[in-house]
């Protein structure tokens, strides 16, 4: 899938989020799997990068991704001499033809854009991430390292489990409750359900976006067969959101 806010930039800028088909991986993982650390065979992992990249029109080679840890860590990429980020789970650079990636199968796979300044980032937006900040320390870093203007960036935060079927325990939930509002806990049938995208949105506006220049994916993953999913599944693959200036 690709995002609609990013569209008049076509010329400057490729973003897309994969999707689960057109792979080699067998089941639980089929089949476009992009992650060596779920349990599929290595060798079907890296076939499916090269389709992707193929299918995404990068070098293989310049491909930048993250050893994603739930952490709030962003790392500036200058060059493409180290492809897999240590402890990491956002990245940022303003080199032309140096892809960026994400990988999920739940989280928010959130790109950002400054069209200005030239400069993109990729970043995992999961429960932990999202509850400290990820995406504002992001801008941040975008704002300090190249001068960025929050209201001038674009935020793509593509497809991942929405509160339709992200059901909490009630411990998180009056965690969510107390540290950020009531406006994220969904009460429904006795349970409680969180809502990350409205959440993501929020602190994205909070640090300086606007709210036209924010695009949230109505697609669920565990309710859209066509992706991975964490909930859904349990031993399942990841699919991927990839960034690249051109």
């Amino acid at each position: 899938m690709t995002f609609e806010i990013f569209k008049p930039h076509e010329e400057q800028l490729f973003c897309a989020v994969s999707d689960r088909h057109g792979g080699v991986s067998p089941a639980p993982y089929d089949t476009l799997n992009i992650a060596l650390h779920v349990g599929d065979d290595p060798k079907n992992v890296l076939r499916n990068r090269i389709i992707l990249a193929a299918k995404f029109d990068y070098l293989s080679e310049n491909l930048i991704f993250m050893e994603q840890t739930h952490s709030t860590n962003v790392v500036v990429i200058e060059d493409a001499a180290t492809n897999k980020i240590e402890n990491c789970d956002a990245i940022v650079t303003d080199r032309p033809n140096i892809p960026l990636m994400v990988m999920v199968a739940d989280c928010i796979p959130l790109m950002l854009y400054d069209p200005v300044k030239r400069v993109i980032a990729a970043v995992h937006a999961g429960r932990n991430g999202t509850f400290g900040d990820i995406g504002p320390k992001t801008v941040s870093v975008m704002q300090e390292r190249f001068g960025c203007d929050p209201a001038d960036i674009l935020a793509g935060l593509g497809p991942s489990i929405h509160a339709c079927c992200y059901e909490v325990g009630e411990d998180l939930a009056d965690i969510t409750l107390k540290s950020f509002g009531e406006r994220y806990i969904r009460k429904r049938e006795g349970g409680s359900y969180l809502d990350l995208q409205t959440l993501n949105f929020d602190r994205l506006r909070q640090a300086g976006l606007k709210t036209e220049n924010i695009e949230i994916s109505p697609l669920c993953t565990a309710c859209e067969s066509d992706f991975f999913s964490y909930r859904r599944e349990g031993t399942t693959g990841r699919f991927a959101g990839v960034i690249k200036l051109r």
